[in-house]
Protein backbone atom coordinates (compact mmCIF):
# COMPACT_ATOMS: atom_id res chain seq x y z
CA UNK A 1 0.00 0.00 0.00
CA UNK A 2 1.22 3.43 -0.86
CA UNK A 3 3.02 4.88 2.51
CA UNK A 4 1.15 8.14 3.77
CA UNK A 5 3.36 11.27 3.13
CA UNK A 6 5.99 12.11 6.26
CA UNK A 7 5.56 8.47 7.08
CA UNK A 8 8.52 7.24 5.22
CA UNK A 9 11.89 5.50 7.26
CA UNK A 10 14.26 8.72 7.17
CA UNK A 11 18.39 7.86 7.28
CA UNK A 12 20.34 10.97 8.08
CA UNK A 13 24.32 10.43 7.49
CA UNK A 14 26.29 11.09 9.99
CA UNK A 15 30.07 11.68 10.51
CA UNK A 16 31.73 9.92 13.02
CA UNK A 17 31.28 6.11 11.85
CA UNK A 18 28.47 5.21 14.56
CA UNK A 19 24.69 4.43 13.93
CA UNK A 20 21.72 4.44 15.85
CA UNK A 21 18.76 2.45 14.44
CA UNK A 22 15.59 4.09 16.00
CA UNK A 23 12.36 1.66 15.94
CA UNK A 24 8.51 2.89 16.21
CA UNK A 25 5.61 1.75 18.16
CA UNK A 26 2.62 0.04 17.58
CA UNK A 27 0.32 1.85 14.91
CA UNK A 28 2.58 4.59 15.01
CA UNK A 29 5.89 6.18 12.17
CA UNK A 30 9.03 6.71 12.23
CA UNK A 31 8.45 10.79 12.57
CA UNK A 32 7.54 10.08 16.28
CA UNK A 33 11.22 9.31 16.33
CA UNK A 34 12.21 12.10 13.87
CA UNK A 35 13.20 14.47 16.57
CA UNK A 36 14.98 12.01 18.41
CA UNK A 37 16.76 11.05 15.46
CA UNK A 38 17.40 14.89 14.93
CA UNK A 39 19.41 14.74 18.27
CA UNK A 40 21.49 12.17 17.33
CA UNK A 41 22.37 12.93 14.47
CA UNK A 42 23.79 16.61 15.09
CA UNK A 43 26.04 14.99 17.56
CA UNK A 44 27.46 12.78 14.24
CA UNK A 45 25.27 9.79 14.64
CA UNK A 46 24.19 8.45 11.21
CA UNK A 47 20.61 7.86 12.32
CA UNK A 48 18.02 5.30 10.28
CA UNK A 49 14.05 5.61 11.48
CA UNK A 50 12.98 2.45 9.88
CA UNK A 51 8.90 1.62 9.01
CA UNK A 52 7.47 -1.41 10.43
CA UNK A 53 5.47 -3.27 8.07
CA UNK A 54 1.72 -2.40 8.35
CA UNK A 55 2.40 1.09 9.53
CA UNK A 56 2.30 4.34 8.00
CA UNK A 57 -0.12 3.08 5.17
CA UNK A 58 -3.50 1.98 6.34
CA UNK A 59 -4.59 -0.05 9.44
CA UNK A 60 -6.27 -3.11 7.26
CA UNK A 61 -2.32 -3.72 6.25
CA UNK A 62 -1.62 -3.84 9.94
CA UNK A 63 -4.11 -6.02 10.89
CA UNK A 64 -2.42 -8.47 8.62
CA UNK A 65 1.07 -8.69 10.23
CA UNK A 66 2.72 -10.61 13.44
CA UNK A 67 5.99 -9.37 15.34
CA UNK A 68 8.45 -11.22 13.08
CA UNK A 69 8.06 -9.05 10.37
CA UNK A 70 8.24 -5.88 12.36
CA UNK A 71 11.45 -7.62 13.88
CA UNK A 72 12.59 -8.36 10.26
CA UNK A 73 12.60 -4.92 9.50
CA UNK A 74 14.43 -3.72 12.34
CA UNK A 75 17.09 -7.26 11.71
CA UNK A 76 17.57 -5.69 7.87
CA UNK A 77 17.67 -1.98 9.43
CA UNK A 78 20.37 -2.78 11.84
CA UNK A 79 22.33 -4.70 9.04
CA UNK A 80 22.45 -1.66 6.66
CA UNK A 81 23.29 0.60 9.38
CA UNK A 82 26.48 -1.94 10.15
CA UNK A 83 27.52 -1.63 6.30
CA UNK A 84 28.66 1.53 7.11
CA UNK A 85 29.09 2.57 10.87
CA UNK A 86 31.76 0.65 13.19
CA UNK A 87 29.61 0.84 16.05
CA UNK A 88 25.77 0.64 16.03
CA UNK A 89 23.23 1.69 18.55
CA UNK A 90 19.46 0.89 19.09
CA UNK A 91 16.60 3.09 20.51
CA UNK A 92 12.95 1.96 20.72
CA UNK A 93 9.66 2.70 21.90
CA UNK A 94 7.05 1.33 23.24
CA UNK A 95 6.66 -2.03 20.85
CA UNK A 96 9.75 -0.23 19.21
CA UNK A 97 11.37 -1.22 22.63
CA UNK A 98 9.99 -4.66 23.03
CA UNK A 99 12.11 -5.17 19.86
CA UNK A 100 14.80 -2.89 21.15
CA UNK A 101 15.12 -5.56 23.34
CA UNK A 102 15.44 -8.61 21.04
CA UNK A 103 18.03 -6.41 19.21
CA UNK A 104 20.27 -5.93 22.06
CA UNK A 105 19.95 -9.49 22.58
CA UNK A 106 20.59 -10.89 19.40
CA UNK A 107 22.68 -8.58 17.20
CA UNK A 108 25.58 -7.05 17.61
CA UNK A 109 24.40 -3.67 19.09
CA UNK A 110 26.91 -1.66 20.81
CA UNK A 111 24.03 0.08 23.54
CA UNK A 112 20.33 -0.11 23.82
CA UNK A 113 18.04 2.67 24.98
CA UNK A 114 14.47 1.33 25.78
CA UNK A 115 11.43 3.50 25.94
CA UNK A 116 8.11 3.35 27.36
CA UNK A 117 8.23 -0.83 26.73
CA UNK A 118 4.99 -2.53 27.45
CA UNK A 119 6.02 -5.69 29.71
CA UNK A 120 3.31 -4.72 31.80
CA UNK A 121 -0.09 -2.54 30.25
CA UNK A 122 -2.82 -0.57 32.06
CA UNK A 123 -5.62 -1.82 29.57
CA UNK A 124 -7.78 -4.63 31.81
CA UNK A 125 -8.98 -5.87 28.44
CA UNK A 126 -5.80 -7.56 27.50
CA UNK A 127 -7.05 -11.08 28.68
CA UNK A 128 -9.97 -11.16 26.72
CA UNK A 129 -8.27 -10.15 23.29
CA UNK A 130 -8.26 -13.65 21.87
CA UNK A 131 -11.92 -13.87 22.55
CA UNK A 132 -12.12 -10.40 21.17
CA UNK A 133 -10.76 -9.95 18.00
CA UNK A 134 -13.17 -12.37 16.76
CA UNK A 135 -15.89 -9.39 17.11
CA UNK A 136 -14.01 -6.36 17.15
CA UNK A 137 -11.41 -5.49 14.29
CA UNK A 138 -10.27 -1.98 15.65
CA UNK A 139 -10.13 -0.43 18.75
CA UNK A 140 -11.01 2.92 18.72
CA UNK A 141 -7.42 5.65 20.02
CA UNK A 142 -7.43 8.57 22.49
CA UNK A 143 -6.50 11.49 20.29
CA UNK A 144 -2.80 12.46 20.77
CA UNK A 145 -2.14 15.74 22.09
CA UNK A 146 1.50 16.97 22.01
CA UNK A 147 3.00 20.48 21.43
CA UNK A 148 4.79 19.41 18.42
CA UNK A 149 4.43 19.93 14.65
CA UNK A 150 1.97 17.36 13.38
CA UNK A 151 4.19 15.95 11.09
CA UNK A 152 5.94 14.49 14.35
CA UNK A 153 2.57 12.78 15.28
CA UNK A 154 1.65 10.66 12.50
CA UNK A 155 -0.09 7.33 13.55
CA UNK A 156 -3.78 5.64 13.04
CA UNK A 157 -5.99 6.84 15.02
CA UNK A 158 -7.40 3.21 15.56
CA UNK A 159 -5.56 0.18 17.13
CA UNK A 160 -6.07 -3.36 14.83
CA UNK A 161 -6.88 -5.99 17.39
CA UNK A 162 -5.43 -9.28 15.41
CA UNK A 163 -2.13 -8.74 15.90
CA UNK A 164 -2.10 -8.00 19.68
CA UNK A 165 -1.89 -11.27 20.27
CA UNK A 166 1.35 -11.57 18.48
CA UNK A 167 2.31 -8.55 20.00
CA UNK A 168 1.68 -10.35 23.34
CA UNK A 169 3.68 -12.78 22.39
CA UNK A 170 6.29 -10.63 22.07
CA UNK A 171 6.06 -9.19 25.73
CA UNK A 172 6.10 -12.99 26.91
CA UNK A 173 8.93 -14.12 24.82
CA UNK A 174 10.92 -11.26 25.94
CA UNK A 175 9.81 -10.98 29.75
CA UNK A 176 11.02 -15.07 29.87
CA UNK A 177 13.46 -15.56 27.81
CA UNK A 178 15.02 -12.39 25.73
CA UNK A 179 16.10 -9.80 28.98
CA UNK A 180 18.21 -12.51 30.38
CA UNK A 181 20.26 -12.63 27.33
CA UNK A 182 21.08 -8.71 27.46
CA UNK A 183 24.53 -8.02 28.58
CA UNK A 184 25.35 -4.80 26.44
CA UNK A 185 24.96 -0.86 28.81
CA UNK A 186 21.25 -0.07 28.38
CA UNK A 187 19.32 2.65 29.55
CA UNK A 188 15.58 2.42 30.28
CA UNK A 189 13.31 5.49 30.10
CA UNK A 190 9.70 5.38 31.53
CA UNK A 191 7.18 7.85 32.37
CA UNK A 192 5.24 7.26 35.87
CA UNK A 193 2.14 8.76 34.91
CA UNK A 194 1.27 7.13 31.10
CA UNK A 195 -1.77 5.45 30.81
CA UNK A 196 -0.56 2.87 28.50
CA UNK A 197 2.02 1.30 29.98
CA UNK A 198 2.41 0.28 33.75
CA UNK A 199 5.59 2.07 35.05
CA UNK A 200 6.70 -1.54 36.67
CA UNK A 201 7.26 -2.45 33.22
CA UNK A 202 10.64 -0.19 33.85
CA UNK A 203 11.31 -1.32 36.59
CA UNK A 204 11.02 -5.05 35.14
CA UNK A 205 13.53 -4.54 32.23
CA UNK A 206 15.89 -2.77 34.70
CA UNK A 207 16.04 -5.72 36.71
CA UNK A 208 15.97 -8.63 34.60
CA UNK A 209 18.73 -7.81 31.75
CA UNK A 210 22.12 -9.11 33.24
CA UNK A 211 23.99 -5.64 31.51
CA UNK A 212 27.19 -4.15 34.34
CA UNK A 213 26.17 -0.95 32.61
CA UNK A 214 22.75 -0.21 33.51
CA UNK A 215 20.63 3.03 33.62
CA UNK A 216 16.73 3.79 35.06
CA UNK A 217 15.77 7.09 34.32
CA UNK A 218 12.07 8.37 35.09
CA UNK A 219 9.48 11.06 34.30
CA UNK A 220 7.26 12.56 35.90
CA UNK A 221 5.38 15.16 33.38
CA UNK A 222 5.20 13.27 30.08
CA UNK A 223 2.56 10.86 28.65
CA UNK A 224 3.62 7.29 26.59
CA UNK A 225 5.08 8.75 23.62
CA UNK A 226 8.23 9.94 25.40
CA UNK A 227 9.78 11.34 21.55
CA UNK A 228 7.05 14.17 21.65
CA UNK A 229 5.99 14.78 25.10
CA UNK A 230 7.03 17.98 27.52
CA UNK A 231 10.04 16.24 28.57
CA UNK A 232 11.71 15.12 25.29
CA UNK A 233 14.41 17.62 25.37
CA UNK A 234 15.64 15.68 28.53
CA UNK A 235 15.14 12.56 26.83
CA UNK A 236 17.51 13.31 24.08
CA UNK A 237 20.11 14.69 26.35
CA UNK A 238 19.74 11.47 28.48
CA UNK A 239 20.52 8.78 25.83
CA UNK A 240 23.19 10.72 23.67
CA UNK A 241 24.92 11.08 26.82
CA UNK A 242 24.48 7.54 27.49
CA UNK A 243 25.45 6.42 24.24
CA UNK A 244 28.44 8.71 24.34
CA UNK A 245 29.50 8.01 27.66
Amino acid sequence: MKVVKGAEEFMLQGTNNKGVLLIHGYTGTPAEMRLLGDHMHEKGYTVLGVRLPGHGTKPEELNETVWQQWYGAAEEGFQRLQKTCNEVMVAGLSMGGLLAIKVAAELPVTKAAILAAPIYVQDKRVPFLPLLRFFIHYLKKRKRHYFVADKYNLAYDVMPVKPLSSLFALVKLCREKLLAKITIPCIVLQSTIEHTVHPRSAQYIYDNINSEEKKLVWYKNSGHILTLDVEREAVFREISKFFEE
